[in-house]
């Protein structure tokens, strides 16, 4: 733990000592050398910048921390190269060497009383060890001595010990040298938050709450080519809806929010790089990044500062919302008696906006790292490998959707209690005993139709309601109108039974709304879904017309007017 001095005993005033210039091997007093001629400069250039630290430490082919130690042990001793002897220390400007017994005293009460959650301050620790000393007949050593051997200490371990694994995460090492990102898209990361900012409801402009921001960065040019807000926590959804803005032009989006900036920033990554969540390990996302050719990459478990780049891009953002009317800051005591509440008046639509023209001025910006704009650094990436853009947002965000199996019956799918039916499913219901369960695909949003694959896997059919005039809902209304039927005590769920359920508990939340803020907040969620009025029904054609398009043999899903919902996607 600690350094081991050169001397056995106290140095006279009338000797002087021999610090190893004839008595250390050739090998090692090379080393030793080398490391002066590296270290020395370093020293007497005064702070050790991190840049200037890599460079030495790539030089003596050591960690970043030895540098440090020998930097402190060439300032600590008398600035020559026997200071830098492997495993050797100085012991400081007129130190001397402790007993075993000195020693083996401070190491059990620094480990007992300083590295511990406790965080004993270091004088703390000296008068413990002064107390054991004396009581064990020891000289006590200085606090200076403690002062230094503590200073020796490793800095991960002892962060580890002090304040938490997780507190210790950006002294770690990577573990090798990360593979360099050369191109556009080559590598994008994903990260979700929730937005430091209460917004407020369309309708009385009262607050509903936080939305929640999922943020998609392209590492190469460290551009935004995908943002998406919503009310809902994140999910499988979310992330889907940003790939669908990442790969789609931004054109269409940006004149629907009524703003005129350049974002042209867009195409299929070739990996997604994020972390552990649930959502970034669903089955309908690698199935979607399989069909597309999108290769999923996952931060190892237990480093969370290896998606470093997404994660200050998001709080970049953060730090701008702050400025906005109803901030929540981004904690309790930046916030003090600032009433987010009270100040809010932006809407999610209003947020959305702003966060388009904040994501254009961040693009025009020199970036710290890379020295260049991020749009610049874009465009001459794009120049030399052309990204690759979706035509059809609606085939790939399908592609996207949650995944669920079911077999056909007569009367077509039952999916959580409600039933799907299209004409076109006849020619399959004829032959559904020759058929395995068919892969479906439903919008959380709107489960007022599914997407049903055909079974040669080649397109898929929209298929609404069987009974088309029950409203569209969403799926987390559909759960709470099942639970409030349970907790009436039905012990069986019916269709009807269950759409009577919705119609009356959005009464309720219509009427409440004004007064109660959840209830704001879920007729917002509803109306951001895209529920009844705003989405048209699917035709009930065959295949030919209702089919969707999935990937370059499919024909084009805006020939069809089953597509209507998700042309509001980037809208909630």
């Amino acid at each position: 733990m600690f350094h081991s001095p050169v001397h056995d005993e106290a140095v006279a005033e009338d000797r002087v000592p021999e610090r190893g210039l004839l008595t250390v091997p050739d090998a090692v007093w090379a080393v030793a050398v080398r490391r002066a001629e590296v270290i020395g400069p370093l020293a007497e250039a005064g702070t050790a910048g991190e840049e200037a630290v890599e460079a030495a430490a790539e030089q003596l082919g050591i960690s970043r921390r030895q540098v440090y130690v020998l930097l402190r042990r060439w300032r600590e001793g008398q600035g020559v190269v026997s200071d830098l002897i492997p495993g050797r220390s100085s012991g400081g400007r007129g130190g001397q060497r402790l007993s075993a017994e000195v020693e083996a005293a401070i190491r059990e009460v620094v480990r007992k009383h300083y590295l511990t959650r406790q965080r004993k301050t270091t004088a703390a620790v000296h008068r413990e060890i002064t107390r054991v000393c004396r009581t064990r007949g020891l000289p006590v050593p200085s606090l200076g001595a403690i002062t230094r051997r503590i200073a020796g200490l490793d800095p991960r371990a002892e962060t580890t010990a002090r304040q938490g694994a997780d507190a210790a995460r950006s002294l770690e090492s990577a573990g090798g040298q990360v593979p360099p990102i050369t191109g556009v898209l080559e590598q994008v990361q994903i990260d979700h938050t929730v937005v430091d900012l209460i917004v407020v409801d369309e309708h009385h402009r009262l607050p509903i709450g936080r939305p929640y921001v999922t943020v998609a960065i392209d590492v190469f040019s460290r551009c935004i080519v995908g943002l998406v807000i919503t009310l809902e926590a994140p999910s499988a959804l979310s992330v889907g809806l940003c790939l669908a803005h990442m790969v789609t032009d931004k054109r269409a989006w940006l004149e629907r929010l009524g703003i005129e900036v350049n974002w042209p920033m867009a195409g299929k990554p070739g990996e997604l790089y994020l972390d552990n969540a649930a959502e970034f390990k669903s089955e309908a996302l690698r199935r979607g990044c399989e069909e597309h050719g999108i290769t999923l990459r996952y931060r190892p478990l237990g480093r969370p500062h290896y998606g470093g780049i997404v994660e200050r891009v998001v709080g970049t953002l953060m730090e701008m919302v702050h400025e906005l009317p109803g901030t929540t800051f981004s904690n309790p005591a930046q916030r003090g008696s600032y009433d987010s509440d009270a100040k809010a008046t932006l809407t999610v639509a209003e947020l959305e906006k702003w966060l388009a023209l904040a994501v254009a001025n961040y693009h025009g910006t020199v970036h710290g790292t890379t020295g260049q704009t991020p749009q610049a650094r874009w465009v001459a990436g794009a120049a030399q490998t052309p990204a690759v853009a979706v035509a059809n947002e609606t085939a790939f965000l399908v592609d996207f959707l949650p995944v669920i199996r079911r077999t056909l019956t007569r009367t077509g799918f039952v999916i959580d209690h409600v039933r799907y039916f299209s004409d076109a499913l006849k020619p399959w219901i004829a032959r559904r005993g020759q058929l395995d369960r068919f892969v479906i695909r439903r919008d959380p949003r709107d489960i007022s139709r599914i997407w049903v694959l055909n079974p040669e896997g080649e397109s898929y059919l929209a298929v609404p309601y069987r009974t088309q005039s029950h409203p569209a809902v969403s799926v987390w209304e559909h759960r709470a109108a099942v639970e409030r039927l349970r907790a009436e005590g039905r012990a069986q769920v019916d269709e009807e039974a269950l759409f009577r359920m919705v119609e009356q508990m959005r009464t309720i939340t219509d009427t409440a709304r004004s007064t109660t803020r959840k209830a704001r907040r879920d007729a917002e969620r509803r109306r951001k879904a895209g529920a009844a009025d705003s989405w048209d029904k699917p035709a009930a054609a065959g295949p030919p017309d209702d089919t969707l398009a999935d990937g370059a043999s499919r024909a084009s899903a805006s020939d069809t007017a089953s597509v209507a919902p998700f042309e509001v996607i980037e809208q909630w």
